[in-house]
Parts: structure tokens; sequence; C-alpha cells
């Protein structure tokens, strides 16, 4: 959470200096924002009509493991974290 957190930090901050400067932003308008927000959901809906027309049932585990990962993505790691974590330490091996 905390790198989108500065993310959107950084954004504000390069959005203010192009204010300052009257430069126009080179980021999308919302309305396309929105619109990629539809092919993630559209891109789910081909799935769904699959696993109902089986006659399976839609539950929120099959949600959870099928749509919500692709559309809300993980949060990322950070890089130190990671190396950390999978490098096995003295004590684990001994």
């Amino acid at each position: 959470m905390k790198i989108y957190l500065l993310s959107l930090g950084a954004g504000l901050l390069v959005g203010a200096i192009y204010s300052l400067l009257n430069v126009r932003s080179p980021a999308p308008p919302v309305i396309a924002l929105v619109g990629l927000f539809g092919i993630l959901i559209g891109e789910q809906t081909i799935p769904l009509v699959r696993h109902i027309m089986s006659g399976q049932s839609v539950d929120l585990s099959w949600f959870n493991k099928q749509c919500r990962p692709h559309v809300f993505g993980r949060l990322p790691k950070c890089a130190d974290t990671a190396a950390h974590i999978d490098k096995p330490s003295a004590e684990n091996l001994g």
C-alpha cells in the first residue's frame, strides 16, 4: 500500500509542477481511464458466462480466484523484502 501512496504523492508533485509551468499533462483524460476499466471488466465476462453455462454456480471464492487477481492485481512487494525472504538464512539451514 505504501508504494501506491508514494506513487500518488509523486503524481501530485508532478501535477503541481506542470500547473506552475502552465504545461498540459500527457496523462489520458478520465474517460479513457474509465474505458480501460471497462476493458478489464469485459475480459471477465466470457469466463463468467462459460462458468454459468457449464452449470456451475458463481460464488465469492470463484470470483476471488478467477476475476479479482486480473482486475485488481497484486500489491507490489519491496525488492529488499523479496530478496530477504527468498534467501535462506543460516538459522533456517541448520
